[in-house]
C-alpha cells in the first residue's frame, strides 16, 4: 500500500486541488435540491413532499440534458489550453454561450408545452399533480440562468480554476434557503407559498449566480488573454458542432441514467405516497454525494484532456487511476455513514414517521450502491477528457435502460417488492455501468492510441 501511495501521490495532490472545489460546486446543484427538500417536507408537509418528488424525476431529465451540453466545452477548453492556445479557448467560450442560451430556451418551451400536459397522465394523486405544477414551471425557468452561469464554469474549471465557482455556488446556495424559508412560509409580510416557494427562491438564486460568475470572469486578469477572441464574430458552425459532438452524447450519458432514476420515482408512485415521500427522501441524499463524485470525475476529465492533448497517455493513465483511488475513499465513507446513521438522516428532511421508517430501509440499499455509483461517474469523465463519448453513451443506456429499470419494474411491481425492488434494479444498472465503463478505459488506455477510435474532438 506504502509503495502504490508513493507512486500514485503527486496524482492525488493535483487531482485534489482540482476535485475539491469542483466537488463543492457541483455539489451545490444538489443543494438546491436538498434544501427545498427539507424546507417542502418541514413546512408544506408530506404531500407537497410527494410532489417535489414528481417534478424532481421529471425535471432532472432536462436538467442533466442542458448541464450534459454545457460539459463539452470542458476538455475541448482543457486540451486547447495543454497547446497554450488561448485564442481558441476564448472562441470556444463565444460559442458555447450560445450555444447553452438557446439550449434553456429549448428545454424551457419543452417542459412548458409538454411535460406540463404529461404529468396530468402519469397516474399520479391529484392532490400532488395541483402542488406539482407551479413548482415544475418555475423550476424549468431557472434552467435558463442556470446554464449562463454553468458555461461561465466550464470554462474556468477547463482553465483550472476551480475554487470561485465554488464560493459562488455556496453563497448562492445560503440564499436560496433564506428565501425558501421566507416564500414557503410567509415571513416578513411575504404571504405562504407552499412548494411554489422554493421555485421562486430557486429562480432567484439562479439569476444572481450567473450575472455574479459572468461579472467575475469579464474583469478578472486571470482571463485576459483568453477573452481577447470572445466575440460574435467568433461564433461559427465548426466550433459549435465540435462542442455538441462531445456534450451531446455526454447529456445522453447522465439522461439515460437520470431517467431511469425518474422512471423509478414514477414507478414508486404508484406504489404509495408514503413511498414515494420516502424514495424522495433517500434519492436526495445519494443524489448529493452522486454530485460530489462527480465533482471527482470532472476533475478527472479535465487532467485527461491536458494529458491527452500533449499525447502523455502514461500520466493519462496514472492520474485516471489516481482518480479511482479517491473516489472509492470517498463513497465508502458516505456508504458508512448512510449505513450507520440511516435512522437519523432522514428526520433532516420530514417528521412522518412513516416515512422515515421507510427511508431508513433504503439507505440501506443507498449504501451498498455508493462505491458503483461513484467509479461509473469517474469513468465516465476520465473517458470524455479523452474525447471517447460514443460507446461511453451506449455503455449507460444499457446499463439503466435495458438492465436498470426493467429489473426495478419487475422485482417491485411484478414481484410486489415494492420500493425495495426498485431500488433493487437501480443497484444492478450502476454496477453494470461501472464495470463496462472501467474496461472501456483499460481498452483506451493501454492501448496507446493517440486518439480514440470513437472521439468526437476535432484537434
Amino acid at each position: 500500500m506504502k509503495a502504490v501511495f508513493q507512486k500514485y501521490r503527486p496524482f492525488y495532490n493535483e487531482s485534489l486541488k482540482l476535485a475539491i472545489p469542483v466537488v463543492v460546486s457541483n455539489a451545490g446543484h444538489t443543494a438546491v435540491q436538498i434544501s427545498d427538500t427539507i424546507i417542502v417536507g418541514h413546512f408544506a408537509g408530506t404531500i407537497s413532499l410527494a410532489a417535489a418528488s414528481t417534478v424532481n424525476s421529471l425535471f432532472m431529465v432536462p436538467l442533466v440534458i442542458g448541464l450534459g451540453i454545457s460539459y463539452g466545452l470542458t476538455p475541448l477548453i482543457a486540451q486547447n489550453n495543454g497547446r497554450k492556445d488561448h485564442g481558441e479557448c476564448g472562441r470556444l467560450l463565444s460559442n458555447s454561450l450560445l450555444l447553452n442560451v438557446l439550449t434553456g430556451i429549448v428545454l424551457f418551451c419543452g417542459i412548458y408545452f409538454g411535460t406540463m400536459l404529461l404529468i396530468n397522465h402519469l397516474d399520479q394523486s391529484p392532490l400532488v399533480v395541483k402542488e406539482a405544477k407551479p413548482y415544475l414551471l418555475l423550476l424549468s425557468l431557472s434552467l435558463i440562468p442556470l446554464l449562463i452561469f454553468n458555461t461561465f464554469k466550464q470554462f474556468t474549471e477547463g482553465l483550472g480554476f476551480t475554487m470561485q465557482a465554488m464560493i459562488i455556488s455556496v453563497v448562492g446556495n445560503v440564499i436560496n434557503i433564506i428565501l425558501g424559508i421566507i416564500f414557503v412560509k410567509g415571513l416578513f409580510g411575504v404571504p405562504p407559498m407552499g412548494i411554489k416557494g422554493v421555485g421562486y427562491s430557486t429562480l432567484i438564486d439562479r439569476c444572481l449566480m450567473a450575472i455574479v460568475m459572468g461579472f467575475y470572469i469579464f474583469r478578472s486578469a486571470n482571463f485576459k488573454s483568453y477573452l481577447k477572441s470572445f466575440a460574435l464574430k467568433s461564433i461559427d458552425k465548426l466550433r459549435t458542432l465540435n462542442i455538441l459532438k462531445i456534450g451531446a452524447p455526454v447529456a445522453m450519458q447522465y439522461t439515460f441514467e437520470i431517467s431511469a432514476f425518474g422512471g423509478a420515482a414514477l414507478l414508486v408512485g404508484t406504489i404509495g405516497i408514503i413511498d414515494q415521500a420516502a424514495h424522495q427522501v433517500t434519492i436526495t441524499m445519494a443524489s448529493m454525494t452522486y454530485m460530489m463524485a462527480s465533482g471527482i470525475g470532472a476533475a478527472a476529465a479535465i487532467k485527461s484532456g491536458n494529458y491527452f492533448g500533449v499525447g502523455d497517455h502514461k500520466n493519462l493513465r496514472l492520474g485516471a487511476i489516481s482518480n479511482y483511488h479517491i473516489v472509492l475513499v470517498f463513497m465508502s465513507l458516505t456508504a458508512i455513514m448512510f449505513a450507520a446513521f440511516r435512522h437519523l438522516l432522514p428526520w433532516i428532511f420530514t417528521s412522518d414517521e412513516n416515512v422515515v421508517n421507510i427511508a431508513a430501509q433504503l439507505l440501506i440499499i443507498a449504501a451498498f450502491f455508493q462505491l458503483f455509483d461513484g467509479t461509473q461517474v469517474v469513468g465516465l469523465g476520465v473517458l470524455r477528457g479523452m474525447g471517447d463519448v460514443n460507446i461511453p453513451t451506449f455503455i449507460t443506456f444499457l446499463a439503466y435502460w435495458v438492465i436498470g429499470l426493467p429489473v426495478g419494474y419487475v422485482l417491485g411491481i411484478k414481484f410486489h417488492l415494492g420500493v425495495y425492488g426498485v431500488w433493487y434494479g437501480l443497484v444492478l444498472g450502476l454496477v453494470t455501468a461501472s464495470i463496462l465503463l472501467f474496461i472501456r478505459f483499460n481498452i483506451i488506455s493501454k492501448s496507446g492510441r493517440s486518439k480514440p477510435t470513437t472521439s468526437f474532438t476535432d484537434n
